[in-house]
C-alpha cells in the first residue's frame, strides 16, 4: 500500500534502542503484552502477569476488544457510510489496525489515531500507511485532554469535522478514574465537536460479570501505578446519553454483532460474559 502520510508534525521517533522510559508499566505496553506482541518491556510483562493471575483470562478478553473494533468498524464503513475515524488510545499496532478494516471497506477512508505512550510513537509510520485515496495521521496526546486533540493541526487536516466521524475509544475510559479527571465530561467534549451523525465506539471493563477478579485486575493495576476504574453498566451507558444506541444496545463486547452466531440463548457466549467483563456499545449523534 501507498504511504499516504498527512499532517505528522509531532516529535520524531525515539531511534531503535533510544531513550524510551522502561521502569514503569504502561497499559499499551501491557495490552501489547496480552495480545502476544514483543513490543513491552520486563517491567509491563512482570506488571501483566500480575492482571493474569487475578483475571486468567485477560488475554482472551483482548483478543475479544480488539474483534470487536474490527466488527464495528467495519459495520460503520459498511452499513453506516462513514469515512472518518478518530481513534483514541490507539494502543502499539497489531494487523489489522483500524484503517487497514475501514479502508478494506471504503479506501477513501480517513483516520487519525491518538496515544501519547512514547513507544506507540516509535511505531506511528505503520500507522500511518493506508490507501492511496485515503489519508491516516497520528497526534501524540492524551484522552484526558480533549481540547488539544481537537485543536491539533493534523487532526484539522486530515477529518472534516463537518462530517460524521465515528470516535473510537476501545478499553481506554477505565484508566481513566473520577477522582482525577471527569471521564464523562471528556467524551462529552469530544462528541460535541462531531457533527451529527457522528458515532461512539466504545468498550469499558465492568465489575457485572465477574466482581472478585475484576476487582483484582484493579488491585495489580492500581498497584503498578496505573489508574483503572471499572464501571457497571449503568455508569458505562451513561456514556451514552442523548445518543441513539445501536442495536443489539449496550452489551457485552464479545455479543456485539458477533456475526452468523446468535447471543440469544446461546451458553458458550453466556460463558464468555465473566471471562471477558467487558461492555461495549455504538451510539450514533
Amino acid at each position: 500500500m501507498a504511504d499516504n502520510t498527512i499532517g505528522y508534525d509531532g516529535p520524531q521517533a525515539p531511534a531503535e534502542g533510544g531513550p524510551v522510559e522502561a521502569k514503569k508499566a504502561h497499559s499499551a505496553r501491557m495490552y501489547d503484552y496480552y495480545l502476544g506482541g514483543k513490543d513491552n518491556f520486563h517491567c509491563d510483562r512482570a506488571a501483566a502477569e500480575q492482571v493474569e493471575k487475578a483475571f486468567p483470562t485477560i488475554k482472551l478478553c483482548a483478543r475479544v476488544n480488539r474483534a470487536f473494533m474490527r466488527r464495528a468498524t467495519r459495520y460503520l464503513a459498511a452499513e453506516q457510510g462513514v469515512r472518518q475515524f478518530l481513534d483514541i488510545g490507539t494502543g502499539i499496532p497489531t494487523q489489522p489496525n483500524l484503517h487497514q478494516v475501514a479502508q478494506e471497506v471504503t479506501p477513501d477512508a480517513r483516520v487519525v489515531y491518538v496515544d501519547y505512550d512514547p513507544l506507540v510513537l516509535t511505531h506511528a509510520r505503520a500507522l500511518m500507511v493506508g490507501t492511496p485515496q485515503g489519508a491516516t495521521a497520528y497526534i501524540q496526546s492524551d484522552v484526558t485532554q480533549p481540547a488539544a486533540i481537537l485543536a491539533a493541526p493534523e487532526l484539522g487536516r486530515v477529518l472534516d469535522l463537518n462530517e460524521p466521524v465515528a470516535l473510537s475509544l476501545i478499553a481506554l475510559l477505565h484508566f481513566v478514574q473520577d477522582d482525577e479527571h471527569d471521564a464523562y465530561g471528556i467524551v462529552r467534549t469530544l462528541l460535541d465537536a462531531l457533527a451529527p451523525g457522528s458515532f461512539l465506539v466504545m468498550t469499558h471493563l465492568s465489575p457485572d460479570f465477574n466482581p472478585v477478579q475484576v476487582a483484582g485486575i484493579v488491585e495489580a493495576y492500581r498497584g503498578n501505578g496505573l489508574s483503572l476504574q471499572a464501571r457497571t453498566h449503568d455508569e458505562f451507558t451513561r456514556f451514552f446519553e442523548e445518543l441513539d444506541v445501536i442495536d443489539p444496545g449496550i452489551t457485552g463486547s464479545h455479543r456485539w454483532r458477533p456475526g452468523l452466531q446468535s447471543a440469544d440463548g446461546d451458553e458458550s457466549l453466556r460463558e464468555m460474559d465473566a471471562k471477558v467483563s467487558f461492555w461495549a456499545g455504538v451510539g450514533r449523534k
